[in-house]
Formats: C-alpha cells, structure tokens, sequence
C-alpha cells in the first residue's frame, strides 16, 4: 500500500486525506496544532459556486489603497519593507484586470460546483450532520452603484449556468419574512449551500480516524530532506516520517514549509474576524452578504454567525477589535433590529486565509519533485473548494484522468 504524508489538518488536508484514504493510500496527517481550531472553523460556511470573480479582479487595488485609511474597512493591507509582501503586491496588482477574472471564471465555476456535488456525497457516505442546506445566499446591496455591479453579476452567473435572481426589496423581504431590512434590492444565488463548519471539522476528524487515517497533532515540520527530483522524508515533532507521496496543505504557513524544500510559493496570510450570536434577536433562515459593507452573515444551527475583514499582514495573535467594530457597526445598516454590542475580545474567533497573488488556489503536482503536491492559497474559498480539492490532489497522486482541468491552479505559475 502506498503512503501518504500530508502537511496540514485544515479542511483542504483533511479532505484530501479522505479521498486518499478512499483510493488505497495509508495516509499520516502531520499538524502544528491540535485540530481543535484553525481557519476551517470560524469561516462563514459557504459552498459557493457564486464566488467564480477571484479576489484579484478589477478595481481592488485602488479601493484597497482608499480602506488603508479606515481601520474598519474590510480589506486592508498593512504597507511594511517585507520583500515577500513587496513582491506579491506587484503580483498581485498585475493580475487586477478582466481578462484574468474572464479567464478564471469557468474554472473557478467548474470546481465549486463539484465540491457542492462533493460535499452533498460525502454526507450521504459520512451519515455525518454537518447542517448543510441548500438555501442559496442573498447578496443584500443598498446602492444604486453595487445594484448595477450586482445585475452584471447575475448576467455572467447565468452565462456561467448558476442559479442567481435579481430581486427588489420587496421580494427578498417576502423570502425572510419577520426580518427588517434596510436594502435596495439583492441577488439570491440559489445555486449555493451553506454548512456549520465545527460541526464538519469534528464529524471530519473522527471519520478519518475511524477509517484508519493517523492524524500526527502537535507535530511541527521543521525540515524536509529531497533528492534529485524526490522529497525523501519530514521531520516533524522531532521525528522521522517516510512516503511515497508528500502533500503541502498548510494554508497560510505554506510559504515557510515550501521554502524548508527550496521552494518559493507565492502567498500572504488574510487575516478574518467572526464572532457568533448564540440568542438572536430574529431567526434567519438564508445566508447573506452585505455587499457595500463585504460582511457575511450565516445561520448555524439556531445561532447566527458574523464574519469579515480580509487583513493582509504577517501572521499575528493580535485582536484588531476596530475590524470587529466595523463588522458590527455594517450589520444594522441592513438589518435595523440587529443592533448588537461589541464582543468581548475573548468571544472572537480570527484566522488567517492563506492568498495568492492572483486569488486562485494553487492545486497538483510540482514540476521541481515529482511526488510532491502542493494544496493551498484558497484565500475565502478554503471550505467551498475543500471536497474538490481533495478529490482533485487524489487523483494526481494516483495517475488518473482529473475529474476537470485544473490548468489555472498549477502550482508553477508564477515560476
């Protein structure tokens, strides 16, 4: 039997590991931590084919410059003479433009609506409840400005054979009846689901122990011995692991991993906020973003979760409660009733999505060690693409035909 090695028990490690495990594979999952917490957690919950425009689109470089003044703006990048930052800056504003969305659109669409697919058999298979509904999500917007923004949107959505509704205020009020809203209008993307992710992370880990997958907690990848074209073993936790296959799976800690085998892997941490109301003053039934304000809002098993920000910075233990603040200041703006106070820092949940230069994930083979894969740079779409993901890297390993061509997501291109 051939074995696996995956670095990182995130989601994408994770579902890797189960459709590894799936194919044949004795699999050792190695971690820093303990798997009790990490981005996979406090996400918002989304499987979402809606979100095929990657962060990287037109326009994001200029209104990121005008959030930099506003500590409660909800994308930030904090400017420091870090020449990894530098360069994935310059990366990152030459891939601002519509060719690069128009070119990412189809692929980003094709592997979310496979992990959708993904996730509805893996709870079929599972018997695991992970509350995952099919909803679709509101893009509530309250100007005429996003308005127009959004009916571009839905024309592309539909070319791209998603569901997605132009509604007026009226009509997404008559869908969550018994909730104020402040709005103009909003797009209902009936075509996306949304989950409880602690409660997918839990069911998820137990399942793959169960099966036979050995999760390595606590275990810290210090080196990563190779020759010629081959990674030959991991050090971890101070001890020794072996395979046949190597996958890199570390989110936001990938770059310093890579760069333990010589690799350079473009990619900065996005830090998030999320904070839960466990006793809301109004039962919701359908996920929304709200647009102006980027902050999403999702109903997980009888609570409600609140989440945002994109704070592109080293990775940190600090608290930015002004970006809580701004997320809790967004939320009245469009549901009056929802007037909440500010969190405990305690009760907020941060973590840091791993981003690459041009907002697309990087998933395969390398070209530099032919048994290693590399699986990371999902920025806010760890948890939509994670079955996908894993099923993808699986069949990469194995030698077979890809369920769909992942060209856009080498993991060389910026080589």
């Amino acid at each position: 039997m051939s074995k696996a090695i995956i670095i990182g028990g995130g989601v994408i490690g994770l579902f890797s590991a189960y459709y590894l495990k799936k194919s044949g594979w004795d699999v050792d999952v190695l971690d820093k931590g303990d798997l009790t917490d990490n981005c996979s957690y406090g996400n918002a919950g989304y499987i979402s084919p809606s979100h095929f425009v990657p962060l990287a689109s037109p326009g994001m470089v200029g209104q990121g410059i005008r959030w930099m003044f506003n500590n409660k703006s909800p994308f930030y990048v904090k400017p420091a003479l870090n020449p990894d930052l530098i360069s994935w800056g310059l990366k990152f504003a030459r891939n601002c433009t519509q060719k690069h969305v128009d070119r990412s659109a189809g692929g980003l669409r094709d592997a979310m609506v496979l992990s959708n697919q993904l996730y509805h058999q893996f709870e079929k298979d599972s018997g695991i409840d992970f509350c995952l509904e099919d909803k679709g999500i509101f893009v509530l917007f309250k100007t005429e400005k996003v308005a127009e923004h959004e009916r571009h949107l839905v024309a592309k959505a539909t070319k791209l054979g998603l569901d997605a509704q132009f509604l007026t205020a009226e009509e997404t009020r008559a869908m969550q009846p018994g909730i104020e809203m402040d709005i103009l209008g909003s797009v209902l993307y009936r075509c996306d689901s949304h989950i409880y992710p602690n409660m997918l992370m839990k069911g998820l880990i137990k399942h793959l122990e169960q099966s036979g997958v050995k999760l390595r907690r606590n275990e810290e990848v210090t080196a990563i011995s190779h020759e010629n074209n081959k990674i030959t073993g991991i050090t971890a936790g101070g001890k020794e692991y072996t395979g046949d296959a190597y996958l890199l799976a570390g989110g936001s800690w990938s770059p310093a991993i890579a760069k333990l085998a010589g690799l350079k892997l473009p990619l900065m941490p996005g830090k998030g906020y999320s904070f839960m109301i466990h006793k809301p003053v109004k039962k919701m039934t359908i996920p929304a973003i709200l647009a102006e304000a980027r902050v999403a809002i999702t109903p997980m098993n009888g609570s409600i979760r609140f989440g945002g920000t994109m704070e592109v910075r080293k990775i940190n233990k600090e608290v930015s409660m002004n970006r809580v603040e701004g997320i809790v200041e967004a939320v009245p703006k469009y549901f009056p009733e929802f007037k909440m106070p500010l969190p405990d820092p305690k009760d907020v949940w941060f973590g840091f999505r791993p981003v690459s230069p041009d907002g697309l994930p990087y998933i395969g083979l390398s070209n530099k060690y032919k048994n290693l894969g590399i699986a990371t740079g999902h920025a806010m779409i760890g948890l939509t693409m994670a079955t996908a993901t894993g099923k993808l890297m699986a069949e990469s390993f194995n030698g077979d035909k890809p369920t769909m061509d992942t060209g856009i997501f080498s993991v060389d291109r910026f080589d």
